[in-house]
């Protein structure tokens, strides 16, 4: 089997900030222990969720070293670091202190557009710097690239230190193709949580999650059900999240999952700029369904 300990449910933690902006360290302690007790298998710290873009270099150091030591060894943390400058993700991986990090998810680089084979050797590159296993993180729709199933696998050939891939291309066909001829030290993670239960049913082994944010418990069932073949339950489950899948994501991420999470009484409901909160309309039927759940 694979040396990926990122299987199950993965949460994309968000950054809960004060009224003023400032980091809400107390929120995030209460929606770490929140995560764990509700099932979480590991947590993805400093994504595009935790809205890490807006966050300084000395706030990154900071959270960084608070989640580990509040984590404490409780479930394994996978850490974004990548970037469209292959040289300085390089030297991060080189001279940061990765202690309590049990891997790094690298997302395709963005802007520039890297043809297969720069994406390739960018790739290449990171496995051979990276101290701790590496997750490749394919999401077109914010890159602006899709990395071809053939890239993958080649990668996912070459490299023992690159554990599993986060797709995120929405494209089914292609996941299929990945997990039907990946190695078996390779694994295909979810990155959407709407296709996450057809997913699994697939080969899949899991899932970064930006609803499991709010819905550990119920999420994290959906999941274990799904990975130990009970599809019938599973797919209630899945079902009943239709609706909210959608309206987490209709004024972009993470300003739904922060809106829910407002509601249910565990965060400010405050985004940093670029990002605003959800629009009104958006914030009442995401309201309502927190009620019809009973929180």
């Amino acid at each position: 089997m694979a040396n990926n300990k990122f299987r199950g449910l993965g949460i994309a933690l968000i950054t809960p900030f004060c009224k003023d902006g400032s980091i809400d360290l107390a929120s995030l302690d209460r929606l770490v222990e929140y995560q764990i007790k509700g099932g979480a298998d590991f947590l993805c710290i400093m994504g595009t969720t935790a809205e890490t873009p807006t966050l300084s270099a000395d706030e990154k150091a900071m959270l960084k070293q608070h989640l580990v030591e509040r984590v404490a060894g409780r479930v394994p943390l996978l850490m974004g670091c990548g970037g469209n400058n292959t040289a300085a993700v390089v030297h991060d991986l080189q001279t940061s202190d990765w202690r309590g990090i049990d891997g790094i998810l690298s997302v395709c680089p963005y802007y520039n557009k890297p043809s297969q084979e720069g994406l390739y050797q960018h790739y290449a590159a990171i496995a051979k710097a990276s101290p701790v296993p590496v997750v490749l993180y394919n999401v077109p729709g914010r890159t602006g690239v899709n990395m071809t199933a053939e890239t993958t696998l080649r990668l996912a050939r070459e490299f023992d230190k690159i554990v599993a891939i986060k797709e995120a291309s929405g494209n089914i066909s292609q996941m299929d193709d990945i997990i039907k001829n990946k190695p078996a030290n390779f694994d295909v993670i979810s990155g959407d949580d709407g296709i996450t239960f057809p997913l699994i049913t697939l080969g899949a082994v899991g899932v970064i999650s930006v609803i499991g944010n709010a819905l550990p418990a119920e999420f994290s069932r959906m999941v274990r059900l799904a990975l130990k073949g009970e599809y019938n339950t599973s797919l209630t489950i899945h079902h009943k999240f239709t609706e909210l899948f959608k309206l987490l994501f209709v004024d972009g991420n993470p300003a739904g999952v922060k809106a829910m999470l407002h509601e249910m009484g565990m965060i400010e409901n405050v985004l940093r700029l670029p990002l605003v909160p959800t629009r009104l309309t958006t914030m009442e039927r995401i309201s309502s369904i927190v009620r019809e759940l009973g929180y």
